[in-house]
């Protein structure tokens, strides 16, 4: 997730001395991010819908009319993107309810709260993500 869709006012968690992984305290901390990133990411459609249908403006000349729609398809790819950024979002939160949040998908290591803050919607710890990148690397030579 880059940097610029994380929300812009989340503190970084400190852990308590003793604190277990994944307490109640730190599903909040978890869940408030990604209930911010959604609000923040369904804002942004809403303002390209809205921006998309002030601005249909019918050109004459043939090069500011693909310039138009350039625009307009490099926008509707980023929605796109964001669409699918919200239902990852949404399946998170599905797995905080559920207890398995913070826990690798592979391996059922804890994934840990760094990792996690830096990418909130991660489902594989370090190592397993890493193999995975190395598996898609190979197949795709």
């Amino acid at each position: 997730m880059p940097e610029e869709l994380l929300p812009k006012h989340f503190t970084p968690y400190v852990a308590k001395k003793g604190e277990e992984y994944m307490s109640a305290r730190q599903l909040a901390h978890f869940r408030s991010i990604l209930e911010t990133l959604k609000a923040e990411l369904m804002h942004d459609i809403e303002r390209t819908v809205h921006t998309m249908q002030d601005e249909a403006t019918v050109f004459a000349d043939p090069n500011d009319r693909a310039s138009q729609e350039t625009d307009i398809a490099i926008e509707l790819r980023n929605r796109d993107r964001e669409r699918k950024l919200i239902k990852k979002i949404e399946e998170t939160i599905a797995h905080i309810d559920s207890g398995d949040y913070g826990y690798c998908s592979s391996c059922g290591v804890e994934i840990g709260i760094k990792r996690l803050e830096a990418r909130p919607t991660a489902t594989l710890c370090i190592d397993c993500k890493t193999l995975e990148e190395v598996r898609e690397r190979q197949v795709a030579k």
